[in-house]
């Protein structure tokens, strides 16, 4: 595996392979702190392609709070040795000088994505989301990107970003993966104590419930309520949204019709670490 660090050196050897055959390039974007749900995606990239890049760039453009940057988790030594396991062939691990050398962003039409949802609760976040990814897909130029499911509302930006900058990558979404509890797996569950790590495992275990309750022709209001004073319940978390959308445009669902599919996303905080889940229920 080979790690390195400069944008320019970054290039030069992503189009060496280019050059040395038809060698398809599969590309996975990270902040480190990796974990299994990270590591699915490697392994996806290593089986579907010749070549697998991972990079690892806390991005501060996407942080809305400064505290949430300076606390991200750092351990690269550890990401390394896991991405090596794993399979991965390069490792692109630049500065914030470096990357957004000469780089002022992507300005795009986000169709209202950016300000709904997530978006809402962190302003300018999604920019930042388009900025770093469409910098790192203009560095490594890969066939294939992979995301997690998880960041739900980010995947459709970016695929929608992906469309306007004209972009010839293929944008592969895949499945959450999830600790023992259900809690989906997340960088920021390290920053959990063990009792808010127990707690933290309900927020699964609420979609579950819904998810089984949920029925063709009711109002989805009630249920997002439910989910909320639910939350409430448990010692040190509190809900930020619950929504229930169109997987595709994300418009708000409000009653359940029959042979549809629909997504319910929610942010929940955890004394102070925000996480988010989401689950597909499908009528």
């Amino acid at each position: 595996m080979k790690v390195i660090h400069s944008v320019s050196d970054t290039q030069t050897y992503v189009r060496e392979l280019q050059m040395s055959g038809n060698k398809t390039i599969g590309f996975v974007p990270t902040m480190g702190a990796l974990h299994k749900g990270h590591m699915s995606l490697v392994e996806q990239s290593v089986k579907n392609n010749e070549i697998t890049v991972a990079s690892i760039f806390i991005n501060p453009r996407q942080f809305n709070d400064k505290s949430d940057f300076d606390n991200y988790p750092v351990n690269h030594e550890n990401d390394l040795e896991l991405l090596d396991k794993a399979g991965c062939d390069i490792v692109f691990l630049p500065s914030i000088d470096d990357i957004y050398k000469n780089f002022v962003g992507f300005n795009m039409d986000f169709n209202g994505l950016d300000k709904i949802y997530e978006g809402e609760f962190r302003p300018g976040h999604f920019q930042g989301v388009v900025d770093i990814v469409y910098r790192l897909f203009e560095i490594v130029q890969p066939n294939k990107a992979y995301f997690g499911l998880k960041d739900f509302q980010q995947l459709a930006i970016i695929k929608l970003m992906t469309k306007l900058a004209n972009f010839n990558i293929e944008i592969v979404s895949c499945p959450i993966v999830r600790e023992k509890s259900g809690l989906a797996m997340s960088s920021r569950n390290l920053r959990l104590s063990k009792e808010q790590f127990k707690n933290a495992a309900n927020i699964y275990r609420l979609l579950i419930v819904i998810s089984n309750k949920l029925k063709v022709g009711e109002d989805t209001d009630k249920y997002c309520q439910f989910f909320i004073d639910e939350i409430e319940k448990i010692p040190d978390m509190k809900a930020e949204y619950c929504v229930f959308c169109n997987p595709e445009s994300l418009d708000l669902v409000k009653k359940i019709n029959k042979n549809s599919q629909i997504i319910m996303c929610v942010a929940v905080w955890c004394g102070k670490i925000r996480l988010i889940d989401n689950i597909i229920l499908v009528f």
